[in-house]
């Protein structure tokens, strides 16, 4: 009888409050699948305008939409509406990627995601989505580091080589590219002066 007493008093209650949070915060989620980064990107930006934020993405086959970026965003109760503005890189060259990751780094856009995908006109490429936070008036500038190779050991060597240097890892894919066939494609980046 004690036990009953104890959980109709304690821990029911706190059942019931924590149940009543969850249900009055109710998470909303979006789904952009897009077969085109450049439609992706403006897909992510008009959810962005209506409060969503990135949570995640893969490039693969869909059943319907065969090869596509499917990107996964989420809007919290009293999210605000255009906080954040998105960038979706796409290329099949290493070096085009390093530079377009620098602008937009110089931009205050920070690395979020990436993943790889058979494009329609651009063959297998590598994407990165990079995310600015309209509300930060100064936001955090990032010098971005793109290695790319075929074996691991040269990746281990490269990114010992980038850590020494105060670069951190941020993402990586594995995935014959175009960048160079099955590579090994790993993202660092470190605060600028």
């Amino acid at each position: 009888m004690r036990k009953l007493w104890i959980c109709s008093t304690f821990v029911l209650p706190l059942v019931f409050a924590v149940m009543r949070t969850y249900a009055e915060d109710p998470v909303d989620y979006k789904v952009v699948a897009t077969t085109k980064t450049s439609t992706s990107e403006k897909e992510m930006n008009q959810a962005a305008d209506a409060g969503f934020r990135f949570g995640g993405v893969m490039g693969g086959e869909t059943s319907f939409g065969g090869s596509e970026v499917v990107a996964i965003l989420y809007r919290n109760p009293g999210a605000e509406p255009g906080r954040y503005r998105y960038k979706l890189l796409a290329t099949s060259k290493t070096s085009t990627m390093q530079k377009e990751m620098q602008e937009a780094g110089d931009a205050g856009y920070e690395y979020k995601g990436q993943t790889v995908f058979q494009s329609t006109f651009g063959g297998k490429e590598v994407v990165v989505i990079l995310e600015r936070d309209n509300s930060v008036k100064t936001p955090a500038m990032y010098e971005y580091r793109l290695l790319a190779t075929k074996k691991t050991s040269t990746m281990q060597k490269e990114l010992t080589e980038a850590g020494a240097g105060g670069f951190q890892f941020v993402g990586v894919t594995v995935a014959e590219t175009a960048m160079g066939g099955a590579e090994i494609v790993s993202i660092l980046r470190r605060l600028k002066n």
